[in-house]
C-alpha cells in the first residue's frame, strides 16, 4: 500500500539561557488531540494555504523568502510557507512574535485572537502592527518525516529561535495543558523529533551558541521506520512508541 501524503507542518524550539546553560519551551497537548495527543511538544502545526502567499513579502524583515528557499532546499513558494506557519503557529500557541520593531502586549492579543479565530492572517496582522516579520531571528534545525506506515504524516521543518527581549511566553489555553522549560529530554512522553532536536540543542552552553550553530547546520532529512512498538531511526538507534500512538 502506497504511503499518505505528509503534509507541510513547521514548529519551533524557543530557547533562553539560564544557570546550567540553554532551555527549551514545551508544551503538552490535551490527550483529546488526535495527533501527539497527550504529548510534549513545541509551538507548530500544518502550513496553510495563506501562509504561502507573497502579500507578507512587502511586510518580511531579515532573510526574504528566496534565501530561506536556498537554505531549506525548496522554492520560493513552499520556503515562504515553512517560514510564515513557523511565525505564525509561534505566536498562536505561545504569544511570541518574531518581529522588529516590537508590537506592544495589547495590540498582540488582539491579533494572537484573531488568527486563531480565521478574522486575519499574519501577513494582515504584521501589516495591520506596522511590522516586519524578522526572520533573522529563525534559524533552520532539523527536517523530519513521519514514518510511512502512519496514516496521518508531516514533513515537518523545525526552527530555533531565542525568546525576544522583553517578550512573555504565553501559551493558548485550547491547545495546552502544561508547559514547562527543560534543559534535558523527558522520557517516555515525547515523539522522537522532539526527543532528538532537543537533545541536540541543550547540548549547547548558550542561545547564542545555539544561533551561531544553526546558521550552517547541516540538516539531512529524516525518515524514521516502525517496526513493532519501536520506531528505528536511520542511524540504527531504536526509540519506543510513546503511549497512545
Amino acid at each position: 500500500m502506497d504511503a499518505a501524503p505528509a503534509h507541510p507542518a513547521a514548529t519551533v524550539l524557543l530557547v533562553r539561557d539560564r544557570p546550567g546553560g540553554v532551555e527549551v519551551y514545551l508544551q503538552r497537548r490535551p490527550r483529546r488531540f488526535g495527533f501527539a495527543g497527550g504529548l510534549w511538544v513545541y509551538p507548530g502545526g500544518r502550513v496553510d494555504h495563506s501562509d504561502r502567499h507573497p502579500a507578507i513579502d512587502p511586510h518580511w524583515s531579515g532573510p526574504p523568502p528566496d534565501a530561506w528557499a536556498r537554505r531549506l532546499g525548496v522554492d520560493i513558494h513552499t520556503a515562504r510557507g515553512y517560514v510564515v506557519a513557523a511565525c505564525r503557529e509561534l505566536l498562536e500557541e505561545a504569544g511570541v512574535l518574531l518581529a522588529h520593531p516590537a508590537a506592544a502586549t495589547e495590540d498582540l492579543d488582539v491579533a494572537r485572537r484573531d488568527l486563531l479565530a480565521g478574522a486575519r492572517n499574519l501577513a494582515q496582522v504584521v501589516e495591520d502592527l506596522d511590522v516586519g516579520l524578522d526572520t533573522s531571528l529563525l534559524r533552520y534545525w532539523a527536517w523530519w518525516l513521519t514514518p510511512e506506515a502512519e496514516p496521518r504524516r508531516f514533513d515537518t521543518r523545525f526552527f530555533v529561535a531565542q525568546v525576544p527581549a522583553g517578550a512573555s511566553v504565553i501559551p493558548h489555553a485550547n491547545e495546552v495543558v502544561e508547559e514547562m522549560w527543560v534543559q534535558a529530554p523527558v522520557d517516555g512522553v515525547m515523539l522522537p523529533p522532539t526527543y532528538y532536536t532537543l537533545r541536540d540543542v541543550v547540548a549547547f552552553g548558550s542561545a547564542a551558541a545555539v544561533l551561531h550553530a544553526g546558521v550552517d547546520r547541516r540538516v539531512d532529512r529524516v525518515l524514521p521506520v516502525v517496526d513493532g512498538s519501536e520506531i528505528v531511526l536511520p542511524w540504527d538507534e531504536r526509540y519506543p512508541l510513546p503511549p497512545g500512538t
